[in-house]
């Protein structure tokens, strides 16, 4: 039902019967929030869309619940976007070519890892969740997070690093944008995540 409802939001034809049907199903598990209440003791007809739709999205945040990758394929996208502007960073550790993003969704949480341009796996041991790819900037400096301590666990070798300061960097988001940090002098930012080759002046 949370994923009818779900659907509905998505693509516009919620059916306020379905909500009803989601509430009274989230009261019989002991569910009992405003939301709940609400659509449960209303009419339905009485109820205007906009606040039908309303009610909807409170009712799935109360369940907590995560559409992952295939009920919300945007994310992936989203995901994709963001490896291709890393994707520039990588040359600066002499890795070539396109990598890919893998949803892997025979893990538990289902989650989403990179294969190099070779079909080389980096560490799974720590995954893109889908709700870190609602937002592009939250989703790159993620990924760039996953990248850079993949490779560290390979190569032993810290990448990036400041040109400056001669220190390890990490990926951040700093006020909306996805950056690599640097601690040095209180902290600063080197680059945007895409943009190394630019600041180490050479490709």
């Amino acid at each position: 039902m949370q994923r009818r409802v779900h659907l509905g939001l998505r693509e516009g034809d919620l059916d306020p019967q379905d909500v009803v049907a989601l509430a009274c199903e989230l009261l019989d598990r002991c569910l009992d929030t405003d939301a709940v209440r609400e659509v449960v003791e209303r009419d339905p007809a009485q109820v205007p869309p906009a606040e039908m739709t309303a009610l909807a999205r409170r009712l799935l945040d109360a369940a907590g619940f995560e559409p992952g990758f295939t009920l919300a394929p945007e994310r992936v996208e989203t995901l994709r976007a963001a490896l291709r502007v890393i994707a520039r960073d990588l040359p600066t550790r002499g890795i070539e070519g396109e990598p890919e993003i893998e949803v892997l969704e025979d893990w538990f949480p289902v989650g989403a890892g990179v294969r190099l341009a070779g079909g080389e796996p980096l560490d799974w041991g720590g995954l893109i969740l889908p709700d870190m790819c609602d937002d592009p900037a939250t989703a790159l400096a993620a990924l760039a997070v996953l990248i850079q301590e993949s490779l560290l666990e390979r190569t032993w070798q810290v990448w990036p690093v400041c040109p400056r300061h001669d220190l390890g960097v990490h990926g951040s988001e700093r006020e909306r944008e996805a950056v690599w940090w640097c601690p040095g002098d209180g902290g600063h930012v080197p680059a945007p995540v895409g943009g190394l080759a630019r600041a180490l002046g050479s490709r």
